[in-house]
């Protein structure tokens, strides 16, 4: 097949025109937002029986022995909801102990593997069941509404939320309201959380600080110590170098479903769709080119764009990108303020995508 004359600098495109994720606008109704909060799809497989405990910590056994006790527990009539259709009948009495778990370990010991485990394992259809972030969660409020999201999630049977976050009193004080309603309508709850900002070992035990952090809630949890090895790297990963505009253009043209946008504008576009449709934006995208990627200009826009690495990484779609590597995209004063742990997360995920997506360069 001959090909035709194309512009110069674009003799070797090839393939359909890719998508744009600034043209993209989703509606995402309130439903699927809710049917969404499931593990990612990257820990869909994960189960109890797949964790592997190191030996040499007890703790991790003890964890998955715990955990399993306690999803088999999630049944009956107060956690199936017939607490609530019985409200003026006589009020049944509360199952003992607590009635949520609190994992609490350091960096690489599977705190979110168990948390998805947990989740697959409670006997209930999914449903009835909800796994998300912490700032999904928020995410999720600001969306519906506080007293519509106290209505929606208080039929669970369970709500799983990894990487609490103790960095925003505001969120915190927010979420924590939402779970005294969901614990007092019945809802089970499951959590790991970050540490605080400027604390000393920071990445390793939280138990203390999110206990505090959470006040009334406390009572409620019951902190199960997770001891291990960190084997993810603690500082900045060592972002892959990156490509000139034309290679990422010439991919995204060469690579089915993939999308191209100026990094600048892809930014700006951000600002003007809710973070609860980050994860819709990306639909049945296989891979996301970036041209001219540069610092990111301010906090407001840089945790945008932590939410968006949050779901790209969730759905393990690669990124390829020209401008400066990714572990320059936050300036020295946004790593050492107080959301440092969100952009060191973004910044190792953005890694991660980035080495994934060197096999859609043609060498």
């Amino acid at each position: 097949m001959s090909s035709s004359t194309t512009a110069p600098g674009e003799d070797s495109l090839s393939g359909a025109a890719p998508l744009s994720l600034c043209a993209r606008r989703p509606h995402v109704p309130a439903d699927r937002l809710v049917a969404e909060m499931v593990p990612p799809p990257r820990f869909d497989s994960v189960r109890f029986a797949t964790y592997v405990p190191d030996p040499a910590q007890p703790s991790q056994s003890e964890a998955v022995t715990v955990l399993s006790s306690f999803a088999a527990g999630l049944g009956g009539a107060y956690a199936s909801g017939e607490r609530r259709r019985r409200w003026f009948a006589k009020k049944p009495a509360a199952p003992a102990g607590p009635r949520g778990v609190y994992l609490d370990g350091g960096y690489g010991v599977g705190k979110t593997h168990l948390l998805a485990s947990l989740w697959h394992a409670t006997p209930a259809e999914p449903a009835l069941k909800a796994f998300g972030t912490f700032v999904e969660l928020t995410n999720l409020v600001g969306a519906l509404g506080f007293q519509q999201t106290v209505k929606t999630l208080s039929g669970h049977r369970l709500l799983c939320i990894d990487e609490f976050e103790l960095d925003d009193p505001g969120d915190t004080v927010l979420v924590s309201s939402l779970l005294s309603r969901l614990v007092e309508a019945g809802v089970a709850l499951a959590a790991t959380s970050n540490t605080l900002p400027g604390k000393l070992g920071e990445g390793r035990f939280a138990a203390a600080d999110f206990l505090r952090e959470i006040q009334g809630l406390s009572a409620h949890f019951r902190p199960l110590r997770i001891d291990g090895q960190d084997y993810r790297h603690r500082g900045l990963p060592e972002a892959p170098p990156p490509f000139d505009d034309e290679q990422v253009t010439r991919a995204a043209y060469a690579t089915a479903g993939a999308a191209l946008d100026d990094f600048p504008a892809l930014l700006g576009h951000l600002a003007e769709v809710h973070p609860s449709r980050y994860g819709a934006l990306t639909d049945d995208v296989s891979a996301v080119c970036l041209t001219g990627v540069v610092p990111v200009p301010d906090q407001s826009t840089a945790l945008r764009l932590v939410v968006l690495a949050d779901r790209l990484y969730d759905r393990e779609i690669p990124v390829l990108a020209s401008g400066i590597p990714f572990d320059r995209l936050f300036s020295e004063e946004m790593l050492n303020g107080g959301y440092r742990k969100k952009y060191f997360r973004a910044i190792s995920r953005l890694t991660a995508l980035a080495r994934d997506a060197k096999g859609l360069v043609a060498q």
